[in-house]
């Protein structure tokens, strides 16, 4: 194995973090840019913050290699998830701040990138709900995301601090979504339901409420839980004050 990281739980619930990984393997680096190696688009530290599922009895598979590597929640086929709106693809070629990711005349062998790192990660996720259906009657799938608060190249001005997605309501049920919604507006912290990011390749994918598969995506604006400037590093102290609205969403979701 050895392409991402899993655990399973005994709950009705997978978190996926398709984001978080660190690594690019050495044959791939010298075909790379240095603002490529500094995997400046990370979704950094969200198994930190997220550190309270071991207690929750829940699946979790998170991604070893770098969105850079192949982006796990983008579509084989190249389909746009915002159609009209700039986005970054299954294997990006420039980073959210336009900096090209490859030396010039060097390009991605995306089949074989597909094939090595981005269809296991996915056998997994589909192998996992199918089990926990037929284990709880219901699966439900949480994608777990970050981004930095401003990101010019994807959004005007400054992210709401938490952006909840399910594809346009299609990826779950409404009851549910409301009761999420309800948990983070009646919080501290700004938020929205399906705008700029309303779920990526995996929730809409995954979903499929009319056979109880419920996916919620959640994008934190990283401001809300570190410091973005001048380097990218855990707050503990913004996290603490982020954390307990994670745990009763989480909590809501394996309820």
């Amino acid at each position: 194995m050895g392409i991402f990281h899993f655990h399973q739980g005994r709950g009705p619930l997978l978190v996926s973090m398709p984001h978080v990984g660190l690594e690019i393997p050495d044959e791939l680096k010298n075909d790379m840019t240095d603002d490529a190696l500094s995997l400046v688009d990370t979704d950094w530290y969200i198994d930190q913050l997220y550190n309270f599922l071991a207690e929750m009895d829940v699946s979790v598979i998170t991604a070893k290699y770098s969105r850079y590597v192949v982006d796990l929640n983008r579509s084989t086929d190249g389909q746009s998830l915002y159609p009209g709106q700039k986005v970054t693809g299954l294997c990006p070629f420039e980073t959210f701040d336009e900096k090209p990711i490859y030396k010039k005349g060097k390009f991605p062998n995306i089949n074989q990138r597909v094939e090595t790192y981005w269809q296991p990660y996915h056998n997994k996720i589909r192998s996992e709900l199918d089990r926990i259906k037929e284990k709880h009657g219901r699966a439900m799938l949480w994608d777990a995301h970050s981004i930095k608060s401003r990101v010019p190249m994807l959004f005007d001005g400054q992210l709401p601090d938490l952006n909840l997605g399910t594809g346009n309501g299609i990826s779950a049920d409404h009851q549910l979504v409301d009761k999420l919604d309800r948990i983070i507006s009646q919080s501290s912290f700004s938020s929205t339901l399906n705008g700029r990011f309303k779920g990526g390749y995996i929730t809409r994918h995954y979903g499929d409420p009319k056979n109880n598969i419920h996916a919620v995506q959640l994008e934190i604006s990283q401001v809300t839980y570190m410091d973005e400037e001048p380097v990218a590093r855990f707050n503990e102290k913004k996290a603490n004050k982020l954390r307990p609205v994670l745990v009763k969403l989480i909590e809501t979701m394996i309820e």
